[in-house]
């Protein structure tokens, strides 16, 4: 078990202690919440194979795989248990993110492995899952999916379609149901990615699919290239997760650097928060 002050005791340094004032008066005010990260046992493997998230051809064994559990906030402000399957050297950073997701109340429909879904992607979208690993091939292609590997994340499709051939006669909304409330993308709605990408790119996870133009994945979001990722997934454990550490703190000593912020102006409490630096430093540092 840990905290959610020993979670985010990471997302402290680098950085200017500032930024993390909020979330860090309410962990102390919070009471402990439920976290864990666990390796994918052999028999959970065995289930995995039978569910169909999981093969022998798979790019990442199951021993490199983690199980992370974590309370969240669902939509009607109630706290759930969830667990999404990493692959193991984010494993700590993804416990953080989720971690920051409570603080924030940011809210979850359900969080649950592949596993509960027999490995279909479009029925954990059509139940508006978070989930993270799943032994599968890119939605439209033939090359193994970065969820395949671990080291990438879906948050609340409902509320963040997949939408290929947007704005053509062809257009596909997945899941379907999301056409009808989730194309519109301001004002943003809690759940909805836009108010989650810097929290996301702050744990190691600096590509999301709402920048692609072709196609627009709001809901996913990935830590680097396939090379790195392989590269990752090839180092022994304590030396992937060490590169990922140092990955993370690349970014972070460069997007929150300690300038102080600018005041806002007279009535413009609500303006659009300044992204600028926090992409630049995304694009910049990602692998």
């Amino acid at each position: 078990m840990t905290t959610l002050t020993a979670r985010l005791r990471g997302l402290a340094s680098p950085g200017p202690t500032r930024l993390l004032a909020p979330l860090l008066a309410a962990v102390a005010l919070a009471p402990a919440a439920h976290a864990d990260i666990a390796p994918v046992s052999a028999a959970q493997c065995t289930e995995m194979k039978a569910r169909n998230v999981i093969t022998a051809a798979n790019p990442v064994p199951c021993s490199r795989l983690a199980t992370v559990s974590f309370d969240y906030t669902d939509f009607d402000g109630a706290t759930r248990n969830g667990s999404v399957v990493v692959l193991d050297a984010v494993a700590p950073q993804v416990e953080s993110l989720f971690g920051e997701l409570l603080l924030r109340s940011v809210p979850l429909a359900g969080a649950r492995p592949l596993k509960f879904f027999d490995g279909d992607d479009q029925k954990s979208m059509a139940a508006n899952n978070t989930s993270a690993f799943n032994g599968r091939p890119m939605t439209g292609g033939g090359a193994w999916s970065k969820h395949a590997y671990g080291a990438a994340i879906d948050i609340n499709p409902l509320q963040n379609p997949y939408i290929s051939q947007a704005g053509s006669p062809q257009q596909e909304v997945l899941p379907p149901q999301a056409a009808a409330q989730s194309l519109q993308r301001a004002p943003v709605k809690p759940g909805m990615a836009e108010d989650l990408v810097g929290v996301f790119y702050d744990h190691g996870f600096l590509i999301w699919g709402g920048n692609w133009k072709q196609p627009i994945d709001y809901q996913h979001f990935e830590i680097g290239s396939r090379d790195f990722i392989r590269k990752l997934a090839a180092l022994p454990k304590p030396q992937a997760r060490a590169e990922f550490e140092r990955y993370v703190a690349r970014y972070r000593a460069c997007a929150h650097k300690s300038e102080p912020a600018a005041p806002a102006a007279d009535g413009d409490e609500d303006a659009p928060e300044d992204t600028s630096l926090r992409d630049s430093c995304a694009a910049r540092l990602r692998k």
